[in-house]
């Protein structure tokens, strides 16, 4: 398995371990008979973000940053594989994605500005680097 492809398996983890990190909290605070429900207005009262603490919420909000992430990670590493431009370059920058996404969950959680951004842009700026090095 290329360097890029193992990031990417552990990257996948790392959101079902955000899920539960997120789930865990939310269950407790609104419980599963919240959760569990269609999640509809009528039964809600109000969006299910808006009924968790600050921290839960982050978590979340984490979460779903990291889907949206994840698809272009997953682009770059597509495009890495099956153009077979894998390098040296792009393992770090794999690599570097992962360990950004890493840092970006507690960044988040405690609140620490600027620095959950300049993490998540680092990701971000490893993924595209990724990209344009397939083109290259």
């Amino acid at each position: 398995m290329t360097p890029e492809l193992t990031v990417l398996a552990l990257a996948a983890l790392l959101q079902g371990v955000q899920f539960t990190l997120m789930a865990i909290p939310t269950n407790i605070e609104v419980g599963v008979g919240k959760t569990m429900s269609p999640r509809d207005n009528s039964r809600l009262g109000k969006p299910l973000l808006e009924q968790v603490s600050d921290k839960t919420g982050r978590l979340i909000r984490a979460m779903n940053n990291h889907f949206e992430a994840l698809i272009l990670f997953t682009i770059a590493v597509v495009v890495i594989t099956l153009g077979d431009k894998g390098t040296g370059f792009s393992a770090i920058c794999a690599w570097t994605y992962l360990g950004a996404r890493i840092l970006y969950i507690p960044a988040y959680y405690f609140g620490l500005a600027p620095w959950r951004s300049l993490i998540w842009f680092v990701g971000f700026l490893s993924t595209m680097l990724m990209i344009l090095s397939a083109l290259i």
